[in-house]
C-alpha cells in the first residue's frame, strides 16, 4: 500500500477490513457487528467512512416477502474492487501475523472468528 489512508485506522476498523475480505456474500452492519461481537453504530460509522473514502460500496436489498411484512431492507456492504489490495496491504501492515505468510501469532479478530465459523477467507 503507497500511502497513508485517507481515513481512522483503528482495531474495529481493521476487523471489519477483514471480513469484507472474506469470501461471505450479502454482509450487512448487524451481521457484522455480530461477527465481531461490537456495536452495530460503531460498526455503520465505520462502514459509512470507508463508503466515503471509497474504499467500500453498498447496494439495498431488494424487495422480499419479509420486507413487505415489516423487516428493514439490509444494506449489503463489500470492497471496492480497486481497494482490495489496500485493504489486505493495511492488514499485514498493522497486523503482520495475519497476512499470508507472516509470522505464525494473533490472527486478526474477524479471521479468528470466521475461521471457528468455517467461513472462507481469501478474496
Amino acid at each position: 500500500m503507497t500511502g497513508k489512508p485517507p481515513f481512522r485506522v483503528t482495531p474495529a476498523t481493521l476487523d471489519v477490513l477483514e471480513v469484507l475480505l472474506s469470501d461471505e456474500q450479502d454482509l450487512y452492519g448487524l451481521r457484522i457487528a455480530k461477527i465481531l461481537d461490537r456495536s452495530s453504530g460503531s460498526i455503520a460509522l465505520i462502514l459509512m467512512r470507508l463508503e466515503n473514502h471509497g474504499w467500500a460500496t453498498s447496494r439495498w436489498e431488494p424487495d422480499s416477502e419479509e420486507t413487505r411484512l415489516g423487516r428493514p431492507r439490509r444494506r449489503f456492504y463489500e470492497l471496492h474492487g480497486d481497494q482490495v489490495h489496500a485493504a489486505r496491504a493495511l492488514i499485514a501492515s498493522r497486523r503482520p501475523a495475519a497476512a499470508p505468510g507472516g509470522r505464525p501469532g494473533r490472527l486478526g479478530l474477524a479471521q479468528l472468528i470466521m475461521t471457528r465459523l468455517g467461513g472462507a477467507w481469501g478474496r
